[in-house]
């Protein structure tokens, strides 16, 4: 370990044993008489407010990996690496709608996960269990991914192993067993206000030193100019419009099908709050297209990022960049701004991935008799196992693996899009179509997957998630984002399965949700229990 940044060390220590503070003293904010249900430990009670809430979701969707990971994209390929900001602003209008009314009818019958609305939805539980393991498949590779943050964070202040890795998230599984989903919203807040304070310094500051805007732009051309890859640039070209096009939309309508968004939303207390939210949080996006800048100044400044074991991390140059331009103390709360922005999505990630278990796994399947307490202690010990599994993932994979993990992640958490949001408005589909379609969709997105290659980095298969349409034999160079192609082969199944059950005559599950569920409010009655009896 370097001395060399040690006041780096001291400031970024400082704010994180803060935080830390925080997320066990949020056991005793707005506490309840007891912490011993879903609802509380897992939803905060479902009473957050605008501002609450609006910190929360924000805090869970823009992550330590994203603050790292857009920018080292912008830096290795330019233009492409965009995509997240276009995404994050078509989100909002698209989920407008849908997500009041899943909070309305989660909030009359007591719905804890995605999975829960499905199983009531459809009658299926077979239906909910395949939801509740896509959720769970698809959420653990990300909080792993949020350690990247962390990790590009220490090997720029020199810190080798991943002891202080394993230490940080032994404390984040501590508050979070204690506090449950009150711990990230209150270290939300923190989190948020750094971040904000230090991008908006760092596209005042950084520019003025390397000779402005024109400069920057210039010399990332200039650079680009000599890469092998010819759509690598400052602008798109014919061959990645599409995908970048693609990649945005198919993004857009994944991101709220992560299990730990929708933990975010049902933690609101009203439909109102969810309207105010969604109309603010593209605040976001504006400080996420200027996090984007900051790749192309690590080009300008001339940034070169760490090198383990013979490969380049690229996702140190923004922490490397801070490091180069900053003052001492100021880098500091710079790395703290990441570090603390990997331990909120964490948290509510391993919430929401606990809460799939317990309720479409232990509860369904293992204990039916199950009572709200012993829920709570089940969904507890899981968020355990879930912060000891992300640490495994990237303690024992490359982790050049792990980041192309959260492009397979993408792919399969849109495979639940037809039963999730297509469910919340229409009941057209029939339950063995859903699952014939989750599956064909599903094949075919791996299938494509394992066929791209990424020569640059040595790998025939796993290589990215652009795949070429001229593989499905149409004469053109461009590619399209697997994700999307996935998508549309699992509604094709869905509506001719669908069509084909229906004419069959094939018994379907029956509903057990009423309209009148999906426009209730937090003055309207709320039924916990269901009694469903039907199963597949």
């Amino acid at each position: 370990m370097s001395t060399e940044h040690l006041t780096e060390m001291i400031v970024f220590g400082a704010l994180f044993l803060l935080v830390s503070g925080m997320g066990f003293v949020a056991a005793r904010w707005r506490r309840p008489g007891t912490m011993d249900s879903l609802d509380e430990w897992g939803l905060g009670g479902r009473s957050f407010g605008s501002w609450i809430t609006w910190f929360l979701i924000g805090g869970d969707l823009y992550t330590a990996y994203t603050f790292v990971a857009v920018p080292a994209l912008v830096f290795g390929a330019g233009a492409a690496g965009f995509y997240a900001v276009p995404y994050t602003i078509v989100v909002y209008p698209l989920v407008f709608l849908v997500l009041i009314r899943l909070w309305s009818v989660s909030h009359v019958h007591g719905f804890v996960t995605p999975a829960d609305f499905v199983r009531a939805r459809f009658g299926s539980p077979t239906l909910a269990l395949v939801i509740a393991v896509t959720g769970i498949v698809a959420t653990m590779p990300y909080i792993a991914l949020q350690l990247v943050g962390i990790e590009a964070v220490l090997k720029a202040m020199g810190v080798d192993g991943h002891l202080p890795i394993v230490i940080a998230f032994a404390i984040l599984a501590a508050y979070t067993y204690q506090s449950g989903l009150r711990a990230p919203a209150l270290i939300a807040f923190v989190k948020d206000i750094l971040i904000y304070l230090v991008i908006i310094v760092a596209v005042l500051y950084i520019p003025s030193k390397l000779g402005g805007w024109g400069h920057v732009f210039d010399t990332a051309q200039a650079k680009f100019d000599k890469t092998p890859v010819p759509s690598d640039g400052i602008l798109l070209d014919g061959t990645n419009q599409l995908n970048y096009a693609m990649l945005a939309l198919g993004s857009a309508l994944a991101l709220f099908l992560y299990p730990h968004s929708i933990t975010g939303v049902l933690a609101s207390k009203n439909r109102n709050v969810i309207k105010r939210n969604m109309a603010a949080l593209p605040a976001y996006s504006f400080v996420l297209g200027l996090i984007a800048l900051l790749g192309l100044m690590a080009i300008a400044a001339g940034i070169k990022p760490v090198v383990t074991d013979g490969k380049a991390d690229t996702n140190t140059v923004v922490p490397l960049l801070f490091d180069h331009m900053f003052p001492s103390w100021f880098t500091g709360v710079a790395y703290a701004a990441i570090g603390i922005g990997a331990l909120v999505p964490a948290a509510i990630m391993s919430i929401a991935a606990a809460n799939l278990f317990t309720r479409n796994i232990y509860k369904e399947y293992l204990r039916k008799d199950a009572t709200e307490k012993q829920e709570a202690a089940v969904s507890k010990l899981v968020s355990l196992i879930v912060k000891v599994g992300a640490v495994a993932c990237i303690l024992l994979l490359d982790p050049e693996f792990s980041i192309d993990l959260q492009l397979i992640g993408g792919v399969i958490i849109l495979q639940t899009l037809p039963a999730v949001a297509l469910g919340l408005v229409t009941r057209w589909f029939h339950r063995g179509a859903l699952v014939a379609g989750w599956a064909g969709g599903m094949a075919a997105g791996l299938w494509m997957l394992y066929r791209i290659p990424n020569p640059a980095k040595g790998k025939a298969h796993f290589g990215g998630s652009a795949y070429k349409l001229s593989d499905l034999g149409l004469d053109t160079k461009m590619t399209v984002y697997v994700g999307m192609l996935a998508l549309a082969v699992n509604i094709a199944v869905a509506v001719v399965a669908t069509v084909a059950l229906k004419l069959g005559k094939v018994a379907d599950g029956p509903d057990a949700t009423r309209e009148a569920d999906y426009l209730a409010d937090e003055t309207d009655p709320k039924i916990k229990e269901l009694e469903l009896t039907s199963s597949t």
